[in-house]
């Protein structure tokens, strides 16, 4: 409540109760607010479920003591993260650590062929020679392209856009590089994963190893920008393996909330945002669903994408025709299924028994087929054999069960938001509510051919639909698992629009951080760090494009 002597909400009389309030207790959420708590600030997040975490959380949704990861199970990228630098130790105190995988991630395929990629470059490509030398040649190759570019670019990803940071960062690789290396690394980053595989790589399994990845995203193999994150994220794996955190994704937030409190900010759970309260152009506190009033001297920060954020706290907000219009054509992409197994033992892979101790199989099982999968999930169909990204999470983390069993994470992707057809006529359903368990079936089914007897292995299942991540995660609209389509249309100055890309939005003191932001979905916190830089060095400005006859220029 705001005590006496503060201003009210209309800006009159009384000030708010907290320098910042953060909506929503994400990985960037909790990022800013420690930022801002470390530089003293008085900081409220208010998140609206009972527990924090968004899209990193963890639960027992199987059976008791088995604790599985609901959405992300990867946390390479927040290893890697100026977060996990700068607080690293206080983390730790708090009760967070990693688990590690030397084995990444593998492909299995329909002919019982097998490609593994190891924390180890030299197994790796002897895997790769034995099945092609041309794969073996082509991967060379893409690995040099790939450390020339993580020397002398993939900091970009860490740079608030526009800058002239970045700008400065392209010239340096030039003149490190050179054009013809910077060439290349262009065409990388615009390429689609087809092309990259046409281009590099000699058999169909070596392609669909890279594509796969493309699919963790939004990128169907003819989706143009589709290519680099594949080539990141492979040999990343290669150089630093695979991490999740022990004893369950929740374990990360935890902490994170814990250093936040000791360093005297505000956890709130349970506590919905149900409108931002502004006074002309300025944001100055928000309203909970329960009617309660809470004021924000300095800043409010929302962790939230596009729709939720105008569409919802702000529906009442006068901005310009020009900006309304532009924020409603952000995108968002396929949706997402999980379902999650407690399995009585390891499944026995078909391909190889080696397998059984990666951290990610992927059956695809080719270009092909996550071609077609892609285009029917954007057409409202469900496909008939989507891709599968089956975490063995358990293998690497064995205090998921104690020893008990096994717990696999299966992420399916790409589906329809909304179902108009299924590609094989055998699902009547077109509410996910209706559709998610017969399709779960068919998940299994297509399980089943890569590592027979799984079915038998299955004590519980539990799924969560397309329509059960948005109910749980608002960001998640349609059950898109990345807060937005990943295009180059929206990406990097482009996200969430143009013009707005720098955290800010055309509410004075209202910023908006989170994967519906640069640069996007993953664990790597970096939205949250560049935007607490941002509130922190914030003055007072008029924004452009906020409010009908605001004369205005944005900062």
């Amino acid at each position: 409540m705001l005590a006496p002597g503060d201003r009210n909400m209309n800006g009159n009389e009384r000030a708010g109760d907290y320098d910042a309030i953060v909506i929503g207790g994400g990985i960037n959420g909790l990022s800013v607010a420690l930022y801002l708590a470390k530089a003293g600030w008085k900081v409220l997040v208010a998140e609206r479920n009972q527990q924090v975490g968004g899209a990193t959380m963890s639960g027992e949704v199987t059976l008791p003591g088995f604790i599985h990861d609901l959405y992300s199970m990867n946390q390479n990228l927040f290893l890697g993260s100026p977060v996990y630098t700068d607080f690293k130790s206080g983390l730790e105190r708090h009760g967070l650590s990693f688990a590690h995988s030397d084995k990444p991630y593998c492909a299995v395929f329909p002919d019982g062929k097998f490609l593994g990629v190891y924390q180890d470059a030299g197994k790796t490509l002897d895997l790769l020679r034995r099945h092609s030398a041309a794969d073996a040649d082509g991967w060379t190759l893409l690995y040099r392209h790939f450390q020339s570019f993580a020397r002398s670019l993939l900091q970009v990803y860490g740079i608030p856009m526009p800058s002239m940071r970045v700008l400065w960062t392209m010239l340096r690789a030039l003149g490190r590089e050179g054009v013809a290396e910077c060439v290349q690394l262009l065409r990388l980053m615009i390429s689609s994963t087809r092309r990259l595989g046409d281009e590099y790589l000699g058999t169909p399994e070596a392609r669909a190893l890279f594509a796969a990845w493309g699919m963790h995203l939004d990128f169907g193999p003819d989706v143009a920008g589709g290519a680099i994150f594949p080539v990141i994220e492979t040999f990343v794996d290669v150089e630093h393996g695979l991490s999740v955190v022990r004893g369950g994704a929740s374990k990360l937030v935890l902490a994170m909330v814990g250093l936040l409190r000791e360093m005297g900010g505000e956890v709130r759970t349970a506590a919905e945002v149900a409108k931002i309260v502004t006074s002309d152009v300025r944001a100055v506190g928000v309203e909970l669903a329960n009617g309660e009033k809470i004021g924000a001297r300095r800043a409010i920060i929302a962790n939230l994408s596009s729709r939720p954020l105008f569409g919802k706290l702000l529906a009442d907000y006068p901005f310009t025709p020009e900006f309304r219009r532009a924020i409603g054509r952000f995108n968002y992409g396929p949706g997402t299924m999980m379902v999650h197994l407690a399995l009585k033992a390891r499944p026995v892979w078909r391909a190889s028994s080696e397998a059984a101790d990666f951290a990610y199989v992927h059956i695809a099982p080719y270009v092909e087929d996550l071609a077609l999968t892609y285009a029917h999930s954007m057409d409202g169909i469900l496909p008939a054999s989507p891709l599968l990204i089956v975490g063995q999470t358990s293998v690497i983390d064995p205090t998921r069960t104690s020893g008990k069993g096994e717990v696999m994470w299966i992420q399916v992707r790409t589906l329809p938001s909304k179902i108009r057809g299924d590609a094989l006529g055998t699902i009547a359903a077109r509410d996910w509510d209706e559709a998610k368990e017969p399709y779960a079936d068919r998940v299994i089914d297509k399980l089943e051919q890569y590592a027979p007897g799984i079915r038998d292995l299955i004590i519980q299942r539990a799924v969560a639909s397309p329509a059960d991540l948005e109910r749980a995660n608002p960001n998640l609209v349609g059950g898109d698992s990345l807060a937005g389509s990943h295009h180059l249309a929206q990406n990097f100055l482009f996200r969430p629009i143009l013009g707005w890309s720098r955290y800010r939005t055309p509410v004075e003191a209202l910023y908006m951080c989170g994967a519906g932001t640069y640069p996007g979905a993953g664990n790597n916190a970096r939205s949250g760090y560049m935007c607490a830089k941002e509130v922190l060095k914030a003055r007072r400005w008029r924004p452009s494009l906020s409010r009908r006859g605001s004369a205005s220029s944005s900062a």
